[in-house]
């Protein structure tokens, strides 16, 4: 099909249509109307056009031509696919990649125009959210495609995006997202991780890596053994041996995570059939790193037992807190990351990626440097932090209640979570002007109570319709704010600083 600019739409009166939506392909054109606060599928075609009975939406006469007006639904948005390829999502391979996840539907208009304002060449995830955070938002996996591709087809976004169904889980979180069209799958088996294996003794690690299911690793302890004890691997001259020790530790810790795995990837191969689709591997949110040796086991492992990834995150030394900066010294951080980078190109290439990682702007250089651009960075809550600094400035009183109850739900919501911040070194929201409130969100404990209470403050109606309702009043502003936070995360993977 050929696509070119649309000419009738743009100009018919009464229509306030978003012009980077505005597109004509063959007799019809497309684009979003704004009404209000909302948004309208607009179509344009001639009388009688075949194109028109695929979408549903109130009809007028234009002359010799028929406008519809529907709703953003999930029936409009699959007859625009049929029509529009670039609508949908695809796979990435090893470009360069950044996850903008959006926990409110509302934030892929602004990422985009960060990605142009950036250049370069970063492959973005406009659709990317955890089971862990659709369950929080009361957001399902198709909402969460949908409302991405319609900020797509808002900014006239061609230039291709994937869908990252992210931290899942169980084989049930497999067949949600594999129906809604995903198509990067990132396997999250971290409570099959054994972090105790980290202090364990000579007996205890034996009696561990017995207890593994070896069956289901196609293994036994002996042949595990065989392939590994003493062997020293020379990786771009970093030497990493796997002792007897080493090699225990590597497998109490992580066997039955690659076992589980596994038996993810051996359903996903069945389930998605024909289509194209990525593996994403997670063992970040794990109290101890990964050391270099048990990465070597990792990937290792995987390949033997037939597991096709494209990327893999494992836990970095140093903190990956949500919301904030990288705590830890940069440079050692840069020496062993330097190292993981070296392991992901021997057994794969792959990229390494980085979980947690919104707002670590102190690592990024370093990040992209030593992956030689096999790098993806992954975002979502600060998206959301984003929406709150635009209440901060339009609506004070509704940040500050925001802020007051994320106060309220610190300690009961931060179980979860990996993070430091403290409620007494917080601010009450009495003591703070309304100019001061956008503030909050540059500070440390603020930030991170207010990144992490998102789904208590979401499945709040007090909060949530209002929050929803000004966004969809101040579109522009929304984006504005987000375009500029994003420029800094983007910036540093294009060859670029910081902004």
């Amino acid at each position: 099909m050929i696509e070119k600019s649309a000419t009738g739409l743009p100009g018919l009166s009464g229509l306030d249509i978003l012009p980077r939506s505005a597109i004509s392909v063959e007799d019809a054109e497309f684009g979003l109307a704004r009404q209000g606060n909302d948004l309208r599928l607009a179509v344009l075609a001639p009388t009688g056009s075949p194109v028109l009975a695929g979408f549903e939406g109130e009809r007028s006469r234009r002359g010799n031509r028929v406008l519809l007006l529907g709703p953003t639904s999930a029936a409009n948005l699959a007859a625009l696919r049929a029509l529009l390829p670039w609508l949908r999502p695809q796979t990435l391979g090893l470009r360069t990649s950044a996850g903008l996840g959006d926990r409110l539907g509302l934030a892929t208009p602004g990422h985009v125009r960060a990605l142009r304002a950036a250049g370069g060449d970063i492959s973005p995830v406009f659709a990317q959210q955890s089971i862990r955070e659709m369950e929080r938002t009361g957001r399902s996996p198709q909402e969460v495609m949908d409302d991405a591709a319609w900020g797509v087809f808002a900014e006239g976004w061609r230039g291709g995006f994937g869908a990252d169904a992210d931290h899942l889980k169980t084989i049930e979180d497999i067949d949600a997202c594999v129906a809604a069209g995903y198509t990067l799958f990132t396997f999250d088996p971290g409570d099959y991780v054994d972090d105790g294996a980290e202090e364990a003794d000579a007996s205890g690690l034996r009696a561990a890596v017995e207890r593994l299911p070896w069956n289901e690793l196609e293994d036994s302890a002996r042949d595990l053994r065989n392939r590994y004890v003493d062997r020293s691997f020379s990786i771009e001259g970093h030497e990493i041996r796997l002792d007897e020790p080493a090699l225990l530790r590597a497998a109490a810790k992580y066997g039955r995570a690659l076992a589980h795995v596994r038996r993810m990837y051996c359903h996903l191969e069945r389930t998605i059939e024909d289509r194209p689709f990525e593996v994403e591997i997670s063992v970040d949110e794990t109290a101890s790193p990964t050391t270099h040796a048990q990465h070597v086991y990792i990937a290792s492992e995987l390949g033997r037992l037939g597991v096709e990834w494209i990327s893999l995150a494992p836990r970095y030394v140093g903190r990956f807190e949500k919301g904030v900066d990288y705590i830890g010294e940069v440079a050692k951080f840069e020496a062993d990351f330097a190292v993981h980078a070296a392991i992901a190109r021997r057994f794969g290439p792959y990229k390494l990626s980085l979980h947690s990682g919104s707002d670590k702007f102190s690592i990024y250089p370093a990040a992209m440097r030593q992956t030689r651009g096999l790098v993806h960075l992954k975002t979502a809550g600060t998206s959301y932090l984003e929406a709150l600094r635009t209440a901060a400035a339009l609506d004070p009183a509704l940040f500050r209640e925001i802020y007051g109850f994320a106060r309220e739900r610190y300690e009961e919501d931060r179980a979860s979570y990996h993070v430091s911040a403290s409620l007494a070194r917080s601010v009450p929201p009495e003591n703070v002007s309304d100019e001061e409130l956008p503030g909050l969100l540059e500070r440390f404990d603020e930030r991170e109570m207010l990144h992490v209470t998102f789904g208590s403050v979401l499945k709040d109606p007090r909060f949530h319709t209002r929050l929803m309702k000004l966004l969809r009043s101040a579109p522009e502003y929304y984006a504005s704010n987000l375009e500029r936070h994003f420029l800094r995360h983007l910036k540093p993977f294009t060859g670029g600083e910081p902004a």
